[in-house]
């Protein structure tokens, strides 16, 4: 019986990954340097915490890591108060698990007020108890820490909790530390074979679910 639900939100529940697909070289040019190719596949596995020190190490940003976030997050932010819409049916689906008792929150990479903006702008702010993100909690979906974390607010056990991910490896993250993991399509996943091999349970959109399995 499942009892909580944690959500990724880029590319998962909203349809936003072409933010990220070109914004840490679109940054880069911006406070001028010239980005190396492959940046942006590099820089999809971070937090943005993690790819601000990735300027500052590898680039030699001299910017303060808060600046360079600062810098990012205004670059994007008109997209999430303006523009992103979640995937097709996410409201359907968000309120079939709430009448099912299901608990519900967003652990994601993105900071919270761009999170908390497309949400209420959408009318979804009121199926989530939490928005967690990995500058908050301090680590990376690399490590587990934002999952259990997730799990901690529900109250939920690992054996009753749904981890919700797009991106490979996050949901590499989370089935070595033993959650129970749904594979989201999207299709800025570079390996969405590997997703589709690796998840307890696969959806292409969000009316594949089996809420029988609630």
């Amino acid at each position: 019986m499942i009892r909580g639900a944690v959500f990724d939100f880029d590319g998962t529940l909203f349809d936003s990954m072409f933010i990220w697909d070109s914004i840490g070289s679109e940054y880069l040019r911006s406070i001028g340097f010239e980005p190396r190719e492959g940046l942006d596949s590099v820089l999809k596995s971070m937090s943005l915490y993690q790819a601000a020190c990735y300027y500052r190490s590898e680039y030699g940003v001299e910017l303060p890591v808060d600046e360079i976030m600062d810098g990012v997050n205004r670059m994007i932010e008109h997209y999430y108060k303006d523009i992103v819409q979640p995937k097709p049916n996410v409201s359907e689906f968000l309120r079939k698990l709430r009448e099912r008792d299901v608990k519900l929150c967003i652990a994601t990479a993105t900071d919270k007020y761009l999170i908390e903006a497309a949400l209420e702008r959408t009318g979804l702010s009121g199926y989530f108890s939490d928005i967690l993100t990995c500058a908050e909690v301090g680590h990376g979906k690399d490590e587990p820490d934002i999952f259990r974390q997730a799990m901690h607010c529900l109250g939920t056990e690992k054996d009753t909790t749904l981890i919700f991910e797009d991106a490979l490896y996050a949901m590499k993250t989370a089935k070595r530390d033993g959650f129970k993991v749904v594979g989201v399509f999207d299709k800025f996943e570079e390996n969405p074979d590997g997703v589709k091999a690796l998840a307890d349970i696969y959806l292409s959109d969000y009316t594949d679910f089996d809420l029988a399995l609630i």
